[in-house]
């Protein structure tokens, strides 16, 4: 095997950490696999000869890639990030035990959004220390702070993540809590849908350049939407989204929307739709079945 074949065989090791890494970071799934091939790219290109901890190394050049890539969306965005969802992780309920876990473990969508607020150098602190154990001391030179700040980062980016609506553990109880609020909308019962809701629950509709995109507060209001958008009557199929239950929306055959509730407690306090029909058919949906 020579160096090119080995750095690539390393490389393949590290590839799904580092993919979660940039995921995390950017919210996007088509930019964490462009920051994971530039950062393959980037290890063709060293001289790794001096490296003592490659792993390392490549957590550092992901990081730097995906925090010039956050910065340079900062600079350009125009859409609100109070209506922007991210990209969800959409995969069939019926994955082997092995990936189930696995999902289970991935970061809720709901999470996802809130790290959208913070400025890069908060998220890359939070993300990589908080989520990834990487030391301060190895954070900061590449956000080119001390230590001392970039644990500053952390903790005002932690501060602000604890806000994020965290979902029961208990997925079957969380299914049937969703199975309640679509059965209620596909009904429209004004009351069933209040019973299910948190009083203060939020609706994020993000449909991109499609619009219009929403944000919506409070049980009722969210509620008198559920039943405007039941009117529209797509297909559903249950999925898995961030290794929770969810929603795909189909409609003439195809998918319509992403529909990711958060459930606490035994009701919805949170909702997160994607509509945006350009994501939409980046995402690899799972194919529409009678489900």
């Amino acid at each position: 095997m020579d160096e090119h074949d080995f750095l690539a065989a390393r490389f393949e090791t590290q590839r799904a950490r580092l993919g979660a890494v940039a995921y995390r970071m950017l919210g996007s799934l088509a930019e964490a696999e462009d920051a994971v091939q530039e950062a393959w790219l980037r290890l063709a290109r060293s001289d790794t000869g001096a490296v003592a901890n490659l792993d390392g190394w490549l957590t550092t050049v992901v990081s730097r890639i995906c925090l010039d890539m956050l910065r340079s969306r900062r600079s350009r965005r125009e859409e609100s990030l109070d209506t922007h969802v991210p990209d969800p992780i959409v995969a069939s309920p019926d994955v082997d035990p092995a990936q189930q876990a696995e999902l289970a473990d991935s970061v809720g969508l709901a999470l996802l959004v809130v790290l959208e607020t913070l400025n890069p150098a908060e998220r890359l602190a939070f993300v990589l220390h908080d989520m990834f154990g990487v030391p301060f001391d190895e954070i900061a030179p590449i956000v080119g702070r001390t230590p001392a700040t970039a644990t500053q980062l952390a903790s005002r980016a932690r501060r602000r993540v604890r806000g994020a609506a965290q979902p029961d553990v208990d997925v079957p109880a969380q299914r049937e809590v969703i199975e309640a609020f679509t059965a209620a909308a596909r009904d429209g019962d004004f009351e069933a849908l209040l019973a299910v809701l948190d009083p203060d629950v939020l609706l994020r509709v993000d449909a991109g350049a499609a619009g219009p995109s929403r944000l919506l507060r409070g049980a009722a209001t969210v509620a008198r939407n559920a039943l405007l958008f039941q009117q529209e009557g797509p297909g559903r199929q249950w999925v898995l989204i961030n290794g929770a239950p969810g929603v795909v929306s189909i409609l003439d055959g195809r998918p319509y929307a992403v529909f990711s509730p958060t459930v606490r407690g035994g009701r919805i306090v949170e909702i997160n739709i994607l509509a945006d029909p350009e994501r939409l058919a980046r995402l690899g949906l799972p194919e529409p079945s009678d489900a």
